[in-house]
């Protein structure tokens, strides 16, 4: 039986400040997400595993909600 897996509404993040005089889980969670540079963006359901990385660097982080 198949398990049905919840929809979340997409959200971009964008990576607004250096990764230079991070500590390493702090750049273990920007490679997560799928961003590289300054000013590079993804986007991602807001689901609660990815907001939660987004917690925890959001002073880094520019998110803003994706309407359609």
């Amino acid at each position: 039986m198949a398990v049905k897996k919840k929809k979340y509404p997409p959200v971009r993040i964008k990576l607004r400040k250096s990764l230079i005089g991070r500590t390493e889980k702090q750049r273990a969670i920007v490679r997560g997400l799928g961003l590289r540079k300054i000013d590079s963006a993804v986007e991602r359901e807001s689901s609660p595993e990815i907001m939660g990385m987004v917690k925890k660097i959001d002073f880094m982080l520019e998110v803003t909600e994706v309407g359609k």
